[in-house]
C-alpha cells in the first residue's frame, strides 16, 4: 500500500500498525497560515496586494496595525529613590483596549515575519512592531522608484551582454 508523502507507517509493541504523520518545518509552517502568502526576490507588489488581502479577511485589526501602528506606546516612568537613585520603570499595557492592541501589533508582526523565506528573518527579526517590519519590508523588496529604474536598467545590460553558442 502507498504511504502518502509526510505520513510513515510504523508497528507498536504489539505489531500493530500506526501511521504517524510526519512534517518538515515548512510544511508544518504553510499548515498553520492558511496559505500565507510567502514573498519571494522579485515579486513583491504581487504579494503586498496578496498579504493586504490575507490580513483584511483574517482580522482587520491587524492590517491596521500594520498600516497605522499600534497606538499603546510604552513610556519610560523614572522615579527617584530614597538613596538618590533613580530608575526606569516602562509600563506595560494596562487597559483591556491597550493589551487588544498589543496582541494584534504581535500578532501581525509574527504573520509578517512567518511571510518571508528562512533567508531573511535575521535581517528582519530586529523590528519590533508590525509598522516598522512593513515598511522595511517594503523597502527592501519593493523599494522606491529611482531603485526599481535601476534595477531595470541592471537587468537590460545583463540581456544586451548576454551571449550564447550558436550550436
Amino acid at each position: 500500500m502507498n504511504v502518502p508523502v509526510g505520513i510513515k507507517r510504523i508497528h507498536d509493541d504489539l505489531g500493530v500498525n500506526i501511521v504517524k504523520e510526519e512534517m518538515d518545518l515548512e510544511t508544518a509552517q504553510t499548515n498553520t497560515t492558511a496559505k500565507l502568502p510567502i514573498l519571494k526576490q522579485g515579486e513583491y507588489d504581487m504579494w503586498r496586494l496578496k498579504i493586504e488581502q490575507y490580513f483584511q479577511v483574517q482580522d482587520y485589526a491587524l492590517w491596521d496595525v500594520i498600516e497605522n501602528g499600534n497606538s499603546f506606546k510604552p513610556v519610560a516612568q523614572a522615579t527617584t529613590n530614597a538613596d538618590g537613585t533613580s530608575t526606569s520603570l516602562i509600563l506595560s499595557p494596562v487597559t483591556t483596549e491597550e493589551k487588544a492592541q498589543k496582541k494584534n501589533d504581535v500578532e501581525a508582526r509574527s504573520m509578517l515575519l512567518m511571510a518571508l523565506l528562512n533567508e531573511h528573518l535575521m535581517t528582519f527579526n530586529q523590528y519590533k512592531d508590525a509598522k516598522t517590519l512593513f515598511a522595511a519590508i517594503q523597502t527592501r523588496f519593493g523599494g522606491n522608484e529611482a531603485t526599481k529604474k535601476t534595477q531595470k536598467t541592471l537587468l537590460k545590460q545583463m540581456y544586451e551582454n548576454f551571449s550564447a553558442l550558436s550550436t
